[in-house]
Order: structure tokens, then sequence, then C-alpha cells
């Protein structure tokens, strides 16, 4: 796995010299000026050309890795560039001294320089290098590193060994803050003996003005064996406000500490979790602690007879975090995102877990919420980073009206789980279980959900449970550290991962599905983000992974997987058992066999009770985006819904964009049909005006479906668009940019008023109000597009239901650049009505059923059989009321007593609420609405009727 660098790097690292050396071969003193060689021959930069950056910093005398780092990772303007010498040898000049290079100007020494060397993008890297500066190097021989750890039984001893050069020196070993040997010499030898405490040992060496100190801890095996006691999940189990259980699993260890704020980073005999007598697990109750205040800990893993390349001790964040904090990430999430932020503890390396007694209940304002059927879904992806400009969760709430407006009723977040940077998709997760702070605090993400679930919106969770990444516990506590550096791969003896991938769409580190304890974990997980934070499903990424069946196979990967449907199908039995009406959305994108899983699932307890069923995702982007670029479509759209790939549910998640897939907009604007000059696609509004057609031929079709981000304002950037605003080449040296951090221009240039993309807007929410109220949309559809035209012909009915009502639906589009006559084939003659139209007046009749009807480029056309349920005509009733001014600007006024008054605004979206008891002389304040055309709905006493206001 290809590690995750974070913006800044703290990492202890190697001395390596095959890669890097110093101009001339002899060691500066830090007060030189000097030159750094690199040989990028068999590193990761070996077959890149381009400019080649120095992410670096500098080691200090008291072993301190990675200080006074230039720059932040990425960043071309700030990092220091390398010049090619020749051949593949490059030179990094460390001018006038190394200290001013570093602007290093504190009392003590550097004694090497870290460096990473990478590529502009930085796709491209070496490994974590270090060299030597000075003469006087201090080497640990036992234990061999700076800030290792030697374990030892208590009541024996160890050897302390150590060397350094340039003549003799003074060497003096504290343990616990006490001098305990003092020794003149330039080969230092000391036995510990009759060790029974925990030791934190500092080893300071002078020489001259000179002096350099290494850490390391001496951990005593004090472990006792006592029963878990009942009811206690892995994790913390809160039992008080003054007392909390920590519950580690841990196959293979010997024995757990727990160091932690409660007790200074210094673990003694009290600290040695107990272990269980009849299984794998760790234990500990933390006692006396202050209620609501926080603190901070980690678990100190040891095995005392590691296999090879594998750590002794492994310093570790409970895998069951519900919050970490993180010395790579936290310094860098902005206070308004996340205020009050805990503080990361001094002196400590890696992820710890906060733990917090005697919290309180979020005060939630919507306790059950009755989710939309999954027929009726129109799902709203939307990655929180490229958003909006603050990048968090208040951005989705201060847009709140904006996704109600659009008639959207689930809101799907891209991961939103602690993974490993900041500027990320959120796919390389570490903690499953902690919320990611660079979004925001966990109550800001349940007033989201409240807020959500207040307007009809559901909330679903995109979860990578596939895989994790190095900084997961369960990877990091039993994992193969080749280069010693604290980061590796699973090892063979891990629990919970494999050490290679069992299907070929391998990325970080593949979880073993069919592990009892990777199956305890995931549900652990769902049962988290269900319980705590009343999430209404999740979206399964990768579910093609969750098989033991198919290592580096596409054929088996793409083949029906006996255990990876068992294992699903127990996943989404775990959700339901939690929630009856949960939603489970699995993205396997399957063809054949796989296809015959996804059947499997969609039918999956269909018919119980409360109906179940999986949905999947189903990818239509690139024959719908033919359409839109103005040409016939390589494969038909029929695939958007259900009936063409044989599922008997209509469950699939049908979608045009995805987070995945390159924007339309931008293909079209790139590679669109340009043979009409008036109709040119590649023209920025004439793209635009082709969107509102897009929305007609695919949000229309029974089955629950998906838009991806500002799609609906007609996004035109590339997904490939890096950080500075360019496009980089998929195929390129430099890298893809797909993951980079997006422009925001949607709300910067009001693109909301802008009449082209908000046509975009207002279609799609009329479609999307269309699709959630009326039933014929849950009916029976066809879709009509021979030879894959670029005419295509959508029929939808249901035969259930009367003659009155909407029952027949017939949606006609043109992608070409020319005007068309369209056959419409209308089911039966008589009259039919525009249901794109609100007011319900705009009515054909059909006297032949095959006249043709001209539909311009770009253009469509819906109509039904009887008027839509928005339509005015179908709120008329019995009230006798007048609206007066109208037009109006600021107020209006209504000549009878009213207790209730809708606004609606022309998308069929309800706006304003009046209501209490309201005589004739009430004045109604409507001066904050825009211009436009509204629909009043007035109420007294049970009877209603429905007016046109134009506000000016």
């Amino acid at each position: 796995m290809k590690k995750i660098l974070s913006l800044v790097l703290f990492l202890s690292v190697l001395n390596t010299y095959a890669q890097i050396s110093w101009q001339g071969g002899t060691t500066p003193e830090e007060t030189d000026a000097a030159t750094l060689l690199f040989d990028k021959t068999g590193t990761g930069l070996d077959s890149y050309t381009g400019t080649i950056y120095a992410h670096t910093g500098v080691t200090i005398d008291d072993g301190t890795d990675w200080q006074n780092v230039i720059g932040s990772w990425g960043n071309n303007t700030t990092q220091p560039a390398l010049t090619l010498v020749s051949g593949n040898i490059y030179k990094l000049d460390l001018t006038s001294t190394i200290r001013n290079f570093y602007n290093y100007s504190n009392t003590g020494s550097i004694t090497a320089i870290n460096i990473v060397l990478r590529s502009a993008n930085g796709s491209q890297q070496s490994t974590d290098l270090q060299i030597a500066v000075g003469s006087f190097q201090v080497t640990m021989i036992n234990p061999n590193a700076n800030n290792s750890t030697v374990v030892v039984d208590s009541g024996s001893g160890t050897q302390i060994l150590a060397q350094n050069t340039n003549g003799n020196a003074t060497y003096q070993l504290n343990a616990n803050g006490i001098p305990i040997n003092t020794a003149t010499t330039n080969f230092y030898s000391y036995f510990f003996s009759n060790i029974t405490e925990n030791q934190n040992c500092e080893l300071i060496v002078t020489q001259g003005s000179t002096s350099v100190t290494k850490h390391f801890n001496i951990l005593v095996n004090n472990t006792q064996s006592q029963a878990l006691p009942s009811g206690l999940e892995n994790g913390i189990n809160y039992t008080s406000n003054t007392t909390a259980t920590l519950v580690l699993e841990a196959p293979n260890k010997d024995f757990v500490y727990v160091a932690g704020s409660f007790n200074n980073w210094n673990p003694d005999a009290t600290y040695a979790m107990k272990k269980d007598t009849s299984s794998d697990k760790f234990w500990l109750e933390l006692t006396g602690l202050t209620p609501n205040q926080i603190e901070t800990y980690q678990y100190w893993v040891v095995d005392q007879s590691p296999i090879a390349n594998s750590p002794t001790m492994v310093k570790t964040a409970d895998p069951f975090s519900t919050l970490v904090l993180s010395p790579f990430d936290d310094p860098y999430i902005p206070a308004a995102t996340y205020p009050n932020m805990p503080t990361y503890p001094s002196e400590q390396e890696r992820e710890v877990t906060v733990l917090q007694t005697g919290q309180t209940d979020y005060p939630w304002v919507v306790t059950n919420f009755n989710k939309q059927k999954k027929e009726d879904l129109v799902i709203y992806e939307v990655l929180i980073r490229d958003f909006d400009a603050d990048r968090n969760f208040q951005d989705i709430i201060d847009k709140i009206d904006y996704f109600k407006n659009l008639n959207i009723n689930a809101i799907q977040l891209m991961p939103i789980m602690e993974f490993e940077g900041n500027e990320s998709w959120g796919y390389n997760t570490s903690f499953h279980m902690a919320l990611d702070k660079f979004y925001g605090t966990e109550a800001k993400l349940k007033e989201l959900v409240d807020l959500c679930h207040q307007n009809n919106i559901a909330v679903i969770l995109d979860v990578a449970l596939n895989h994790a990444f190095g900084r997961n516990p369960m990877n990091r506590m039993w994992m193969s550290d080749t280069d010693g550096d604290g980061w590796g791969e699973p090892s063979t003896e891990n629990p919970y991962f494999n050490t290679t991938a069992m299907h070929s769409y391998s990325v970080g580190s593949d979880f073993n599905h069919q592990s009892t304890l990777t199956q305890y974990y995931v549900e652990r997980v769902v049962k988290h983000w269900v319980e705590e934070f009343k999430i209404d499903g999740l979206r399964w990424d990768l579910t093609k992974g969750f098989t033991q069946n198919a290592e580096e196979s596409d054929t088996n990967t793409n083949a029906y997987q006996a255990d990876r449907v068992a294992i699903l199908k127990q996943y989404a039995d775990y959700s339901w058992n939690l929630d009856p009406t949960h939603y489970v959305i699995f993205e396997h994108l399957g063809f054949g066999g796989s296809a015959t899983e996804e059947t499997e699932w969609a039918n999956y307890r269909l018919n119980e009770g409360v109906s179940k069923g999986i949905m999947l995702w189903g990818k239509l982007t690139n024959p719908y985006n033919q359409l839109t670029m103005g040409y016939n479509s390589d494969n038909s759209i029929e695939a958007m819904g259900h009936i063409n790939r044989g599922y008997n549910a209509p469950r699939l998640v049908g979608y045009a964009e995805s987070h995945d897939e390159e924007r339309l907009m931008y293909k079209n604007l790139q590679f669109g049909n340009a043979t009409n000059s008036s109709h040119n696609v590649t023209d920025l509004n004439t793209a635009l005006s082709r969107m509102s057609a897009l929305g007609a031929v695919s949000l229309t079709i029974p089955g629950p479906k998906m838009i991806w981000h500002l799609g609906e304002l007609g996004m035109e950037n590339s997904i490939f668009t890096c950080n500075n605003g360019t496009v980089n080449d998929p195929s390129g040296t430099d890298g893809d940019c797909k993951l980079d951090t997006k422009p925001q221009p949607q709300w910067v240039d009001n693109w909301e008023i802008d009449a082209n993309r908000n046509q975009i807007y207002n279609d799609w929410s009329r479609l999307n109000y269309l699709k959630v109220n009326e039933a014929v949309f849950e009916g029976n559809y066809t879709i009509n597009q021979a030879d894959n035209s670029i005419t295509p012909k959508i029929y939808i009915w249901d035969d259930a239901l009367p003659s009155t009502q909407l029952k027949n639906v017939v949606i006609l589009a043109n992608f070409d650049v020319n005007a068309q006559d369209i056959v419409p084939n209308f089911p039966y003659t008589g009259t039919w009505h525009d249901l794109m139209d609100v007011t319900g007046n705009t009515t054909i009749n059909v006297t032949n059923t095959t006249n043709t009807i001209n539909i311009p480029a770009g253009g469509f056309k819906i109509f039904g059989n009887q008027e839509s349920t928005l339509s005015i005509k179908n709120f008329e009733t019995f009230l006798n009321a007048t609206v007066y001014p109208n037009p109006a600007s600021k107020l209006f006024q209504v000549n009878t007593p009213l207790d209730k008054v809708l606004v609606y605004d022309t998308t069929g979206k309800l706006v304003k609420t009046f209501e209490g008891s309201f005589d004739s002389k009430y004045k109604f304040d409507i001066s904050n609405f825009s211009q436009g055309l509204y629909l009043l709905r007035l109420s007294n006493l049970n009877q209603t009727v429905s007016k046109r206001l134009i506000i000016n």
C-alpha cells in the first residue's frame, strides 16, 4: 500500500545514504553551507522527468524528527525545487548555512536532514530519507532507534548500548527523570537490572558544547488475568460520569498499557490492561474521571516475540474511537469549522482517542423520521469539501432551502469518517466510527441530520468498508514494517486484513470479511451511525471487494461469488434489524456473474411487511453524455431503470453523473456537436440549454435516482481540474488531479440567478416534484430509443390508477442540434396536458396518436392524460377570496378571514407558511421574496382556494 502523506509529515525515518548524499563526500556542520545530491535511480521518481520538489525538515539533538518543515506538502511555491545536475542526479543547495536554510534559531543542534522528494503534484515520491549533519553523531545500538521500546519481564533487565563519533563523550542515563548512570567513553554499555516498573529513559550524550539526547522506553509485562465483566463492547464503555472501561481485542499480543492524559502519558502497573481469561480481549476500568472533562489516550500494544518485520510495540488510538486527534491533520482545521478543538497532547505521536464522560444527548427535534419510499428517492450526492467555500457541515445547513426547493428527498454525503489528510474524497478512511473534524463537530452533523429530517430529507452516508489505510489501528497493530518507520502493510498475523487483496479492484489494505472480527467491526460501525446520528441509509463503496475468492483476477472478481453475496446480505440484515426502513445501497456496478448478485440483492426480503430490497448504483454516464453532446448514443439509456437489468424490483439508483465520472457539461463543451452554428453544443449557453432535457429522460424513469452535486446548475469544471485550476490529462505523468479540491464558482458567480443555469435548476425541481408526488412514476415504463437514437421517447403508466388521475405520461426529447418532428405515439387520443406548465393551462388535443410534434434542438416535452397535482386548478375548492394588490411588491391582503396561507413557487416548492388567525385587514409580508409568479393556497375552516400572485 502506498503511504498517504498529510500536509506535514512527522515520521520517524531511517538513515539512508544510497539515494541522498553530501556533495564532496564530507558531512557538513549545521553552520556550513552544503549541497545535497539525490540519485532518483530505483526510487519512486525513476521514470519522472518533471521538476522534483523537496518536502524537508530537520532532526534536532533531542531526537525529534521533521522540525522546521519548509512550506507544506504539495505547495510548489513554498517548497524548494531541485536542480538537475546530469542523468539521474539532482541537487539541492542549502545556501548560507544549514541553520539559515531551515530557519532554525533554537539553541539546540541540527543532527540530520529529513527529506521526501516528490513530483510536481505529489503523485510520485521517494521514501522518507534522512542524512546526518555534523561530525558529532550518536547511534543507539540497543535499543536500536530513538523513541523505541524495550520489553522486559518484571524483575529482569536490559543492556543499554550506544556509540558516538569524534572522540570521547559524556553519557548520562536518566530513568523517569532520575540519573542512574554516568560514563565518559565513545562506546557506552550499561546493564539496567531489576526493572519492575515502566521506565521513560533519556540518554544524554555531551561532547564539548554539543549535546544529543536519545529517548526510549522500557515496558514491563505486569499483565494480570481477570474475566471481562459482562455487557461490555470493544472500545470505550461509559459506565458512569466518573468511570469508563476500555476494551481492546488483540489476538497474538502479550500485554497492553493504556497511556493517556489521566496518567501523564507515563503509565505504571495500574494501567496495564487485564487479560480476559476466555478470549483475546484486554480491558481496564478507569476511575476518578472528571465528568465532561476531555481526556486522551492510546494503547501501547506489545508482542514480546514478534514475527519477522513486525514491531515489538505499536502505539495506537482505539480502533473504535468516535473522536480522534491527529498531529498530521488537526493543525490545518479552521477554528470556525471546529471551535474549541481539544489540544493534541505534546510529545506524543500519531492519533490519540478522545474520552469524555458525562456527555449529554443531542436535543433531537425529529425523533422518528418517516423515510420516503425507495421508489420515490431523489438522492443528491455531495462532497462537502467541494460544495461551498467553508467546506464544512454548516455550508450544507445554510443551503437547506436550496435542497428543499430542488425537491430532492435524500442527501448522500461522501465519506465523512476520519480519513487521512484533510483535502480528500474520504475513501482513505482510517477510523470508521470517528467523524472527520475537517467537516465539523458531532453536534453540527447532528444538527444537519435533524434539519434535513425537519424538511423531509433523508441523510445517507457513503462508507468505505472494503479497505482501510495505514493509520488504521487494526492495520498497524498487526503490520509488517520492513523499514521500521512505524507504518506498514498487514502482516500474516493480521486478523482483520488480507496481506494481498482478494479481488482485482485493490485500494489500501483489503478487509477480510470472512473474519468474525471484521464482521463485528463492520456491524459496530453501522450501529454507531444509525443509532447515534439517526442516519437513514448507507451507500456501501466497492462491494465487489467483499470476497475472498478473486485474488488478482478480473474474471473472478466479476463472477458470481457466494461468499460476497452471503456477507453483504448479513450486513443488510443487521442494518434492517436496527431500522427496518434503512436504505441499503451497494456500489457494485455488476456485469456477468456479479450482475446476477445484483438481481439477488434487489429482490432480497422484498415482500416482507416492511419491504426491504437492496438498492444498486446504476451508472449510465456514457449513453447520456452522448445525447447531451448531440450524438447518437453508443448504448441505450434503457438500463437507467430496473427493467432492462432483469430486476423484479424498482430499486436501481440510476444516474448520469456521479463523483467518479467526468462532468457531462465539460465533455459537452470539449467534444459537443458543433455542426450547427446556431446550436453549437460547444457554446456554454447552448450546452446549458440541453441539460433540462437530460433531467427529463433520466429523473422521471421509475425507481430511485441520483444527482451529482451542482449538476443542476450545469457545473462544467472537469473532474480532473487541479488545485490551481488547470486540467490534467488523466493519462499524463503528472497524475490526473481527480482527487484535488475543485474551484467554487457556483456561489461567487451567482449561478442561482443566471438565467441559463437557473432554468436547469427549476426544470429539474419540477421533474423531481412530479416524480415524488405523482403515483404514476412508480408504475411501468418503456424507453423507446430505436437504434440508440438521438430522440428518445419514454412512456410511463399505471393501469391501476383511475382515468381521472394522472395515469399515463409521455416524454419526448430531441438531443439533435436541429429541430425535429417527432412521432409521439400517444397511447390514446384526447386532451393531453403539458406537465411542465404549473398553471395547468397548456394542453394539446390529440386526434391522431402519430401526428408529429416539433421539438427544438436540445428540447423536451412531458405530457400527461391529466394535470399534475401541483397545477392551480387542482387546488380550487369552495372558499371565495380575492388577493390584492396583485401584482404586489412588499405586502398583500385577502378580503376574507384565513387560518393558513401556503406560498408555492412555480416549481411547486413550499417557500412560506403563514399560520394563525388572520382577519381581512391583515397584511402578509412578502418583502424578502424574489420577483416572479407564486401560487397561494388560502385556507379557513377546512375550505381552500388557490390563487396566483405576481410579485414585482
